[in-house]
């Protein structure tokens, strides 16, 4: 009989689970959007074994279509037209497929539920989410026989048996000690899956949606609940970007970030990750590759733990549609509860507050009216009288927010004297800086404020 070391059975018991490397792999919409995307997005898939979990988007333009089938008001004609744009779309890629005829029969099916779908009545929130969750069921569908084709043997993976949420239709909160439980349930380590990104399911088994961007979210949440090594978010740009290179012709992809620049430059406006995507990463300590599909030899930014390089400013990102609210009161002075009583009248008109500033008599507010619109909130006259009963209230419109993004912001000596000297021919209406080692603001007027990133850029990011 063979003996054993406690050593080599304690390594033979977790390498199953814990030695195996694995790589989550989420492509978007535009890396399946068309039979050659879908083709270079499976290449990519294949080019590595370690990649056992793909979750994609809905094809692109396919979530644009179904949003535009919930209008109450749509009309039979621009009905047709929007169904027919989402056939049209899925049947150029069935057409390509070696399994056309088998794809077509399954796409047909569904087509034909989702017609099926938009005769009911009730329009609420819970059935626009079993309308929107079509895309991702669609593209999944055809994208597990492009991946065969490629040598990649992947199951078809429903996440909405994994993927579990509250009932909070629309913007729905993972649970995520019920995700962790139904992923070591369905996702068996070794085996390949492809699976859907942006869907779930409450706990009666009504399908959520995670909100518009939520893919991302969805792909890191799984990355989190199998433990893997590394989230690849697969798009059409190389990476995260040093600041929007249709403003600064110059910007380059960012080799490596820190997670917490990442998530500063993603609620400060950058459009590559979803907000939400790296709090599970962070939690999972899930290293996030970001990379262009249509070039997948650039490496494009690794976002990690933490860097090695000094302090630096490494991105600029801009905001535009910001509101500023000052508040004047002579009742601020040494007294207590007036910022409570101001941030209560706020939140009862559910206005989303981003940046604050106070002196002894003051308080400075900046508002995203991006994205208080979205929400269907505004600064109403109402708030504003509401506000007026006991300060004296200014509201001033068209700034623009720019974060200047980096590490340890705060330990870099001779930092904020070049900065403000390079800011004084603009009109600077808030300073914000302390609060995060990893970002400083400026809020400035929005007509001035492409010109100030092309000169902050120019002055301060080293390529």
């Amino acid at each position: 009989m063979p003996k054993y070391s406690l050593f080599s059975a304690f390594t033979q018991f977790i390498k199953p689970t814990f030695l195996r490397k694995m790589i989550v792999s989420k492509f978007g919409g535009t890396s399946v959007g068309t039979f050659e995307a879908m083709q270079r997005s499976a290449s990519i898939a294949a080019s590595d074994p370690d990649r056992k979990l793909i979750v994609i988007s809905a094809t692109s333009g396919t979530t644009n279509d179904l949003v535009a089938l919930s209008a109450d008001d749509l009309s039979s004609t621009k009905r047709e037209e929007l169904l027919g744009n989402i056939e049209e779309r899925h049947m150029d890629i069935i057409k390509q497929c070696k399994e056309r005829e088998k794809l077509e029969k399954s796409f047909q099916e569904q087509l034909s539920e989702l017609r099926d779908h938009l005769d009911f009545s009730g329009r609420d929130k819970k059935w626009k989410d079993t309308l929107y969750a079509f895309g991702e069921l669609m593209s999944t569908k055809i994208f597990v026989e492009v991946l065969k084709e490629n040598g990649v043997d992947a199951q078809w993976l429903d996440a909405r048996e994994v993927m579990k949420t509250d009932s909070t239709f629309g913007n729905a909160e993972p649970i995520w000690d019920s995700i962790q439980q139904q992923a070591e349930v369905h996702i068996k380590r070794g085996q390949a899956y492809l699976t859907q990104g942006f869907i779930g399911s409450d706990v009666f088994g009504n399908t959520t949606t995670l909100g518009r961007g939520g893919s991302d979210f969805s792909a890191s949440l799984f990355a989190e609940a199998v433990d893997a090594d590394t989230l690849e978010i697969w798009t059409d740009v190389a990476g995260v970007y040093t600041t929007d290179p249709r403003i600064v012709e110059e910007a380059f992809p960012i080799k490596e970030i820190s997670f917490d620049e990442a998530a500063e430059l993603s609620v400060f406006g950058g459009k590559v990750l979803h907000p939400a995507t790296l709090k599970p990463a962070i939690r999972g300590g899930v290293n996030v590759r970001v990379a262009s599909s249509s070039d997948p030899d650039n490496p494009g930014t690794y976002i990690v733990k933490e860097t090695d390089e000094k302090p630096v400013i490494r991105a600029i990102s801009l905001r535009k549609e910001q509101t500023l609210l000052t508040v004047n009161s002579l009742e601020m002075l040494h007294q207590y509860g007036f910022l409570a009583h101001l941030f209560k009248v706020l939140a009862e008109h559910k206005i989303s507050v981003d940046l604050v500033s106070t002196s002894e008599v003051s308080v400075a507010l900046t508002l995203d009216t991006a994205v208080n619109a979205a929400n269907k909130v505004d600064l109403t006259d109402d708030v504003l009288e509401e506000l007026g009963r006991f300060a004296e209230v200014q509201v001033e419109e068209d700034l623009a927010l720019i974060a200047l993004i980096g590490n340890d912001l705060q330990k870099t000596s001779g930092i904020g004297g070049p900065l403000l000297t390079s800011m004084e021919d603009y009109n600077v209406r808030l300073v914000c800086h302390g609060a995060s080692p990893n970002n400083l603001c400026f809020l400035v007027n929005q007509d001035e404020a492409e010109e100030i990133v092309r000169m902050l850029h120019g002055k301060f990011i080293k390529g």
